[in-house]
């Protein structure tokens, strides 16, 4: 490890920016898709430690300056080596799988066993470094990914408290939509979304509860996965809750998230989903039936022009199209999804902090608590912590039997929104994803027009965003929905739509509209 770039590993830390060695690059690395990177890879026109230079110098010249992104909290020191290895063994005939010598951001809420630290954004696990890698980190490394950087996020995965701005974290500060930067990047996977839509990162995992992939992909303009629950392993992670935490790819071709999630595949989906997401993402899809979602048209008519062109897209590939303007999902669910989130973060947050070593003075969740309100204004900026205090306070013995009914409650009533169609004979559901980004906040917080994440979320199925059209400067992502284990089927409709809307498109790092 040259000493420059473990300086240069510190640029996120405000020490004094440092040169990026010149690369003869073959290839221009600039807006390549992984699929390209593979073969130039492959071609030896490209290397990997070319390709994660170029990242390094994106990161160093837009995280902290430039456009002043804030997508990456810290840049691993290590990753050049990592690279530079990975380049011999290609050079030596061995190659560990399709991922092999890319590079990857993960979410600050992933463990990994290196320099890299697992914060989740909060002050109160500043630099805390843990000493083993979550399992889909292994896996990741395993198949020859190059662990790049960390992404900023909201911050403990947006469950902090009321009224936050999606994309803010007290260690990471604001993460801003490379599309226009004024406006939100929607969160929790902020700083991942914002990463590879600005092409600081060639892939990125997000995690999700309910929207956190879903809404970051959608709204900077990219694909997202939040696959089948159990799909991808969620041991490691920072939890909100196990009955729907899970990790998924960011990416900006439905090509490159399913090679990324295929490489993060538990050994169950490996059984239930025998089939590769990268065959799949290849063949668009030219059969079946879909629902049609149109119950948001009204909300902006940028919606009414993606759902036209997004049904002439389907009828034409074949596909039959049904259609319908009601869509809403009962006041119960999300009450019930609240309380099983705010029992099993008490729960399962406290054993990670446990498991991973956390410090004495904040490894439980009344000593963070206890210590953001000590630090005021430098912990709790613009929001408060009621989720964190609200989770303190249960009882995890007293309050287990209403846990279990709410459990039951919400996925009974999510499932109750999807099996009608997906159990009848629909390959999918199709909707808009989430309205338009909306101006960043730090008063009043986060202003969603609408989203559609929970239905999928509650119940455990699997979702692609993909790129449909834009309302003005800012992208709208469709919702690809369908029944667990769906996800090749999902992956060939959603490689359809993206080739057939052709929707996607590279930021312009708009100031503001004036």
């Amino acid at each position: 490890m040259r000493i420059s770039w473990l300086i240069f590993g510190l640029l996120l830390m405000g020490c004094k920016p440092v040169a990026v060695p010149e690369q003869v690059v073959t290839r221009d690395a600039a807006w390549l898709d992984a699929r390209s990177a593979q073969q130039a890879l492959a071609a030896g026109e490209l290397t990997s430690e070319q390709l994660v230079n170029y990242y390094l110098s994106q990161i160093e010249k837009h995280n902290t300056h430039g456009h002043q992104l804030a997508a990456i909290t810290e840049i691993n020191p290590d990753a050049l080596a990592q690279a530079r290895q990975l380049d011999q063994e290609r050079a030596a005939g061995e190659i560990r799988s399709s991922l092999h010598g890319l590079p990857v951001v993960l979410k600050a809420n992933i463990a990994t066993a290196d320099q890299l630290p697992t914060t989740a954004g909060a002050l109160a696990l500043q630099g805390h470094l843990t000493q083993s890698d979550a399992e889909l980190v292994q896996q990741l490394r395993s198949a020859g990914a190059v662990i790049l950087a960390k992404t900023n996020l909201s911050e403990w995965a947006n469950f902090r408290g009321e009224n936050s701005a999606s994309g803010w974290s007290a260690l990471g500060g604001q993460t801003r939509n490379p599309h226009l930067l004024t406006h939100s990047p929607c969160g929790s996977s902020s700083g991942s979304g914002v990463a590879v839509a600005a092409d600081l990162a060639l892939l990125a995992v997000g995690t999700e509860t309910d929207g956190s992939i879903i809404c970051p992909a959608a709204i900077n303009g990219i694909v997202g996965i939040k696959p089948t629950r159990g799909a991808v392993s969620g041991e490691g992670i920072i939890p909100i809750a196990s009955a729907q935490d899970i990790a998924g790819p960011m990416a900006r071709r439905v090509y490159d998230a399913a090679l990324l999630l295929e490489a993060m595949l538990t050994p169950e989906a490996r059984q239930q989903i025998p089939a590769s997401l990268t065959a799949a993402a290849l063949q668009p899809a030219n059969s079946g039936k879909v629902l049609l979602v149109r119950a948001y048209d009204q909300r902006d008519p940028a919606l009414v022009e993606m759902m036209d062109k997004t049904a002439a897209a389907l009828s034409a590939a074949g596909i039959e199209v049904v259609t319908t303007d009601a869509w809403a999902l009962p006041a119960e669910l999300y009450q019930a999804e609240f309380s099983v989130l705010i029992y099993e973060f008490a729960r399962d947050l406290q054993q990670w902090l446990i498991h991973f070593g956390v410090p004495e003075n904040v490894n439980t969740l009344q000593k963070i608590v206890d210590f953001n309100q000590q630090r005021g204004a430098e912990a709790l900026a613009f929001f408060g912590q009621e989720y964190l205090v609200q989770a303190a306070a249960v009882d995890l013995v007293a309050e287990q039997a209403a846990y279990e009914q709410a459990l039951l409650q919400s996925r009974t009533l999510a499932e109750a929104a999807l099996n009608p169609y997906l159990q009848q004979g629909y390959s999918a559901i199709i909707l808009p994803s989430y309205g338009p980004a909306w101006p960043i906040d730090h008063i009043k917080g986060d202003s969603f027009n609408f989203g559609t994440s929970t239905a999928a979320a509650v119940a455990g199925y699997p979702s692609i965003t993909v790129p449909g059209g834009a309302s003005g400067l800012l992208p709208l992502g469709l919702s690809v929905v369908g029944l667990p284990w769906s996800e090749p089927e999902l992956l060939r409709i959603a490689a359809l739509l993206e080739q057939q809307l052709a929707a996607y498109r590279r930021p312009g790092f708009v100031a503001n509209l004036e």
